[in-house]
């Protein structure tokens, strides 16, 4: 009978890519700025967003697709900020993948956002293997995770375009290095913008703000 080869991870793989350049391609026609928060579970993406979302809705209509395996826990925490939030459940798959992006982007009033938050799955690995056509990749990294985290799972710091070292406000309480922290990140990539926050305190979220900003008016620009 002889032996069929079947190649289903490349042809997966492949058929991810090409739903996501759709999703990037609608949202880049519909002038909507996405950022695709990646990180552990437990890192702050939450409470970043918590801290986020009230600067940009006086500015801009915004948007969050919740990515969870089970649950709707943190969606229900950004309830009352009023946005349009759409639930993403993965039934157990660590990572958003880009049809389930796809899907949650038909659920949402695309005409009434500029800014649209992604909240991937908190995982170091999978969510960076699977493109989801969202603009900029943004890792969190508590201080709290220890000072190896990229040199341990580089992929997702490769890809990021801004790190954000989360938990600042606990440096006075562990032994964790922060400079070492920032030294083994720039040695993965040493173009990834570094900015240290605290969600909890709202130290530094200001800068996390303004970068948002820029980007969408060099976005608006372009």
């Amino acid at each position: 009978m002889g032996i069929k080869k079947i190649n289903i991870g490349k042809n997966l793989l492949a058929e991810n890519d090409k739903i996501a350049e759709e999703n990037f391609l609608l949202l880049k026609e519909k002038r909507i700025l996405s950022f695709n928060l990646m990180g552990s579970p437990g890192a702050g993406k939450t409470k970043i967003l918590e801290r986020t979302i009230p600067y940009i809705k006086k500015k801009f209509g915004c948007g969050v697709i919740e990515g969870d395996i089970a649950g709707t826990f943190d969606s229900k925490r950004l309830e009352k900020f009023k946005i349009p939030i759409v639930q993403i459940n993965t039934g157990g798959v660590c990572h958003l993948d880009a049809f389930m992006i796809k899907k949650g982007i038909e659920k949402l009033p695309l005409d009434e956002i500029k800014i649209l938050f992604v909240e991937n799955v908190g995982n170091l690995v999978c969510p960076a293997e699977f493109k989801i056509g969202i603009e900029k990749n943004i890792v969190v990294s508590s201080i709290t995770e220890g000072e190896d985290k990229s040199v341990k799972y580089p992929l997702i710091f490769k890809i990021s375009d801004v790190c954000l070292i989360n938990k600042t406000d606990l440096l006075k309480f562990l032994k964790t290095d922060i400079k070492k922290i920032e030294r083994n990140i720039l040695t993965i990539n040493k173009n990834l913008k570094i900015i240290k926050i605290s969600a909890e305190t709202g130290e530094n979220v200001s800068a996390w703000i303004n970068y948002i900003f820029s980007e969408y008016r060099k976005y608006n620009l372009g």
